[in-house]
């Protein structure tokens, strides 16, 4: 399966934006990658290597976000019953996919509900 150089790049935002984040470590837990804070994943980054699509999976808890990202192109609640605690699977590389820059807010309200207070404090602080 061919990469698309769009979803790539917009994943690659994503991927950079996360693990910028104050605490946050990149693992690979299942052969995929996962950002991590205080030991817990906050977003699923998933393979980049073109054997699945590309595709993010985050911690929505606000409504309205909720609801937003669920309209992405090909956007679904996470599998393995991470969907009923507010995880959406949204594709990279669907058209009309959503631009780095929401993905990036959404990541970070991932964050948010996942990071210790410290860490939101010093997200806060920057």
């Amino acid at each position: 399966m061919a990469v698309d150089r769009n979803a790539l790049r917009k994943w690659a935002k994503v991927r950079e934006f996360a693990l910028g984040l104050p605490g946050a470590v990149e693992e690979f837990p299942w052969g995929e990658s996962v950002a991590k804070v205080n030991k817990k994943v906050f977003v699923f980054l998933g393979v980049d290597d073109g054997s699945h699509p590309l595709a993010l999976t985050v911690k929505l808890k606000d409504e309205e976000a909720h609801a937003h990202a669920l309209t992405s192109p090909g956007a679904e609640p996470a599998g393995y019953g991470l969907g009923k605690a507010g995880w959406v699977r949204v594709p990279l590389a669907e058209k009309g996919a959503p631009a780095a820059e929401l993905l990036c807010d959404w990541v970070e309200e991932s964050y948010r509900t996942i990071a210790p207070k410290r860490l939101i404090s010093e997200l806060d602080g920057r």
